[in-house]
């Protein structure tokens, strides 16, 4: 009688990851991953000790992928906003484990670099030493706060977006303005949570930047 594959740590990775690309960590379990593997739970165990340690080490990779090939260039706060850019864009395609990077963290290869880049460009900066754990913290909870709220936006299907932005339009447009005075006032100029939140992520985090620039001066 023929045993069942032994799959290696990476390829649950592989069909981790794959899952997760069309579905979310809440929906995701690790019976779910083994009957994609036709294998069964058990064996998977011998890998990871629980669904937090396997996404977290699926969360890892995207660090890991947003890492390959960086190169720092420029002063600390080029450095900073570029890492975050590429932080931003891997995660883009992997948005459901925005949220699970910010509510776990990691502890893997890739989770080690960012803490290496971010430290090193701190230090460039001109902060006392004694002052950078504090700011590196600040600005990872930054950062993890604007890449899972960027990672909700970026699960929802188009119908249930196209859905929000209609309850946006009556929620805003429709507003009393006996009982929402400033709401009616700038209803037409108000922008719903998803819209140019591009432009928002850099404008935050810059303006962070800027509050850490002026403890430096």
């Amino acid at each position: 009688m023929t045993g069942r594959r032994r799959w290696s740590t990476e390829e649950i990775l592989d069909t981790a990851e794959e899952l997760l690309r069309t579905g979310d960590a809440e929906s995701f379990s690790v019976r779910r991953l083994a009957a994609a593997l036709g294998t069964d739970s058990s064996s998977l165990y011998r890998h990871f000790r629980n669904k937090t340690e396997l996404l977290r080490s699926v969360a890892d990779r995207v660090l890991l992928a947003a890492m390959d090939g960086y190169r720092p260039e420029g002063d600390w706060r080029q450095r900073v906003m570029a890492l975050a850019l590429r932080l931003r864009e891997a995660f883009g395609e992997q948005p459901q484990l925005a949220a699970v990077w910010g509510r776990y963290a990691s502890g893997g290869t890739g989770a080690r670099l960012v803490m290496e880049e971010v430290l090193q460009a701190l230090r460039a900066s001109g902060l006392p030493d004694e002052e950078i754990p504090v700011r590196y913290h600040r600005l990872v909870i930054l950062l993890a706060a604007l890449l899972a709220s960027e990672g909700g936006i970026g699960t929802i299907t188009p119908t249930e977006y196209e859905q929000g932005q209609e309850q946006f339009r009556v929620a805003v447009l429709g507003a009393d303005p006996e009982r929402f005075p400033a709401l009616a006032h700038f209803a037409r100029d108000v922008r719903p949570l998803g819209a140019d939140r591009g432009a928002a992520f850099e404008e935050i985090l810059a303006a962070h930047l800027d509050h850490i620039e002026a403890r430096i001066a």
